[in-house]
């Protein structure tokens, strides 16, 4: 694995003034010692603070190739991210990202269900230049994605190939990737 690879990790929370050490901050803590892929962690409770996380990661962080991962933490449903009550659209998301998400793989966690339609996940992916969009169409505050999570990031830094990735995904982890309804658009 390239030691030279990262995980940018952006959650959302109902107020960034209250700082918490969450199970997110935890797993990627975990993730770091057991399989040594490096994150950096951001707080937004506001869209403009999404935008800002990843505009600040975008052109000031000199490492931004190496982050091959960008993994959202934060509820929704469907097409859309909840950000402190206000719904966002993957449409608008993509319109503020227009261009800048190039070879990098979105992911969600189990917080919120992705589902998108062929149409939806193909403009995502052609406006931002993202190589793929994952999650779980499955939404749970009960049932932790981590494990799969953490297998799924191991692959993507080893491999290229994202149908090879979700296949052995599948092989490992089989009746969580059910349970949870591991998804991958690309």
């Amino acid at each position: 694995m390239d030691n030279d690879s990262f995980i940018f990790c952006l959650e959302a929370v109902p107020d960034i003034e209250l700082n918490t050490k969450s199970d997110v901050v935890k797993n990627l803590e975990k993730l770091a010692f057991e399989q040594g892929i490096s994150s950096i962690y951001k707080l937004c409770d506001t869209i403009e603070g999404l935008e800002e996380s990843l505009n600040a990661l975008l052109y000031e962080d000199h490492d931004f190739e190496d982050y091959e991962i960008i993994y959202l933490v934060m509820a929704g449903e469907g097409n859309t991210i909840c950000i402190n009550d206000y719904h966002y659209s993957l449409e608008e998301i993509a319109e503020i990202f227009e261009g800048k998400m190039k070879g990098k793989i979105l992911h969600f966690a189990n917080r919120k269900a992705l589902d998108l339609t062929e149409e939806e996940a193909q403009y995502f992916i052609d406006v931002t230049g993202a190589k793929a969009i994952s999650g779980y169409g499955a939404a749970s505050k009960n049932i932790s994605s981590y494990k799969i999570d953490k297998t799924f990031f191991g692959f993507c830094l080893e491999h290229d190939n994202v149908v090879e990735i979700v296949e052995t995904l599948y092989e490992k982890h089989y009746n969580l990737c059910k349970l949870l309804d591991f998804r991958l658009y690309y």
